[in-house]
């Protein structure tokens, strides 16, 4: 047909032939521009069609020191099988494994983020799990940190738990046996132990039916901690295949299996066991309303004392995001979530360790930086993920949970760093529309007249670098020339409108985030030209002195790094293998850093 004049033609073929015809190509290696070298194997693909399946691949190509060569990529802890099933998946949309090979192509998956693929042998595992085989997969499901299978198989085994514990594999897992108090409500509402004891605990009740069980701690030997529970139980050794992630504390399912007896299948502090719980009588002394003990249980170990958790991870993950402090807050916003751009943004409260969403950006954004100027949030220029560079901006405001315009930058800025300094927003450095060269530019944009002007230039060209505000001067950190890392350090004074070189960071590095505690600079993570890095410096200015701090607990390109209530987070970013949607926290008086915080157990 040729409707108004045009003419129109749609080849149903078309597609089908020209995938077949990559994959041939790939196989026999013609154009092919990236080696993936897997234990010994070595298999060649196009870039471009890696990139599209595989959001850790996308990254890695992306932060290729060059572009247009051959790239290499070492995967030595992967099945080579399974990472041939992902090839012939990425050139065909056809997943082909024999069941044997699954879950190594789930790994395989998980690694290349390819959720899609993950998804389908997770549910696939899911379809032949039974009870001889559950165990297995729990501690699978635990270690690939799925926990949408592993709700999945927790779910199973709480159904299944008496079956199960037939079978060989629950009989291998180490054993608790446990004796406690029979619990009941006071008249002010606290769950008493009813049989008194010396120096009696006490237990606060939990929502939806849920008892805490918290015994009197022991005493301590030689400084060891002990397990709260029955001085007659005992703990066997564990099974090196049944460990789950360090720090996981979960009862999995429980059977009341008499009328005082209850067994259990729990994670107690990253090992899978099994929990026999005896409970004593209450005297006859005990109110008539004592509440019978439910089927799921809540156990908490060590009570008096304070617990770690994970800090709760954002909702997206997220690298070349934009973060700021604002009202005690910490915002994250925009960035690249495997191959696509965000807008969303995420809110995180401290005190609460929760994160929620404010109004999303009205253009996907990453590659950017942000600043809080006059109590609103200021984004400008970054990647929209399609185009190299923008120069559009947005302002938030908070009491209306909105964002508005801004006027545009004079000229496309990426990988720019933007700063609030004296009641302007200043945004430095960044890459050229037409490449990765950097620039010496600085405009300062003023609230009161809506206009962007220039100030002085830069001594070095720079992109890709980390500002900040500190003592009434900007500060520009590190960052790329072109392709090359940058240690260099420029110090704006915006009395005299110069810029001036001051002392060099010990590490070259791009991509890194900085943030200001007790009057100095912490600079932290970045890309140092071949990987992502975890190490952090401090500068004093004072001295004019960089100094090597304690490194962060993953490696983190392209996160934010924003100090809230004078505790400095770490989020997001890319460690070389994944996008990363995790949180960790500075602690200044031990120099360490932990993706934990603390909780209180009474």
């Amino acid at each position: 047909m040729i409707p108004n004049g045009y003419l129109m033609f749609e080849d149903e073929n078309f597609i089908e032939s020209s995938v077949a015809k990559l994959n041939a190509l790939r196989k026999s290696g013609q154009f092919c521009d990236v080696r993936l070298q897997v234990c010994g194997h070595e298999m060649l693909a196009h870039r471009a069609v890696l990139a599209c399946c595989s959001p850790y691949l996308f990254e890695i190509f992306n932060s290729d020191s060059d572009p247009h060569g051959v790239s290499h990529v070492k995967l030595d802890d992967l099945n080579p099988e399974a990472v041939e099933v992902l090839l012939n998946y990425a050139y065909t949309a056809q997943l082909k494994a024999d069941k044997e090979l699954v879950k190594d192509v789930y790994s395989a998956a998980k690694k290349l983020k390819m959720d899609r693929v993950k998804q389908v042998c997770g549910d696939y595992l899911l379809s032949r799990m039974d009870v001889t085989s559950c165990i297995s997969y729990r501690n699978f499901a635990s270690c690939m940190g799925d926990s949408r299978l592993l709700n999945k198989v927790d779910a199973y085994i709480q159904e299944h738990l008496l079956q199960i514990s037939e079978e060989e594999e629950f009989l291998k897992l180490p054993r608790l046996k446990l004796e406690v108090q029979t619990l009941y409500y006071s008249a002010d509402h606290k769950l008493l132990d009813g049989n008194p004891l010396d120096g009696q605990a006490e237990v606060f009740g939990s929502e939806d039916d849920h008892i805490q069980f918290v015994q009197k701690k022991p005493p301590r030997e030689n400084g060891h901690k002990q397990i709260s529970g029955s001085s007659t139980g005992c703990l066997s050794s564990p099974n090196a295949s049944m460990q789950s992630p360090k720090h996981e504390w979960k009862i999995v399912a429980s059977e009341k299996t008499s009328n005082n007896t209850y067994l259990c299948l729990a994670v107690l502090d990253g090992t899978f066991c099994v929990i026999f719980l005896h409970g004593r009588n209450s005297p006859q002394s005990s109110p008539t309303s004592t509440p019978k003990l439910s089927k799921s249980l809540s156990f908490e170990m060590q009570p008096d004392e304070l617990l770690e958790k994970p800090m709760s991870p954002m909702q997206y993950a997220r690298s070349g995001l934009g973060t700021a402090e604002m009202n005690g807050k910490l915002i994250a916003a925009g960035g690249y979530n495997r191959e696509e751009c965000l807008r969303t943004v995420e809110c995180y409260d401290p005190h609460t360790d929760h994160w929620s969403f404010l109004a999303p950006m009205r253009t996907p954004r990453a590659r950017f930086q942000m600043a809080v100027l006059m109590g609103q949030l200021y984004v400008v220029g970054g990647s929209n993920g399609h185009s190299d560079d923008l120069s559009c901006g947005e302002m938030y405001d908070p009491s209306i949970d909105d964002w508005t315009p801004v006027p545009e930058l004079r000229t496309n800025r990426c990988n720019a760093g933007v700063c609030a300094l004296n009641g302007k927003l200043y945004i430095v450095g960044g890459s050229d529309p037409y490449g990765q060269k950097g620039l010496k530019n600085c405009d300062v944009f003023d609230p009161v007249t809506k206009s962007w002007t220039s100030c002085a230039p830069l001594n070095i060209r720079r992109h890709q670098s980390a500002v900040c505000e500190l003592g009434g001067y900007l500060y520009i950190i590190g960052g790329a020339e072109s392709w090359n890392c940058l240690n260099t350090v420029e110090r704006y004074n915006p009395e005299n409108n110069t810029w001036t070189l001051i002392a060099p960071m010990n590490v070259a590095r791009r991509g890194a985030g900085v943030a200001v505690l007790d009057g100095k600079l912490f600079v932290g993570g970045g890309f140092d030209g071949s990987h992502a890095i975890s190490c952090v410096e401090m500068y004093d200015p004072t001295r004019n002195e960089w100094k090597m701090m304690g490194n962060m607990t993953s490696p983190r390109s392209n996160a934010g790094i924003t100090t809230v209530g004078n505790t400095i987070y770490a989020v997001g970013g890319f460690d070389g293998n994944e996008f990363l949607n995790t949180v960790e926290v500075y602690n200044l008086e031990s120099n360490e850093w932990s993706p934990y915080t603390k909780i209180f157990q009474f």
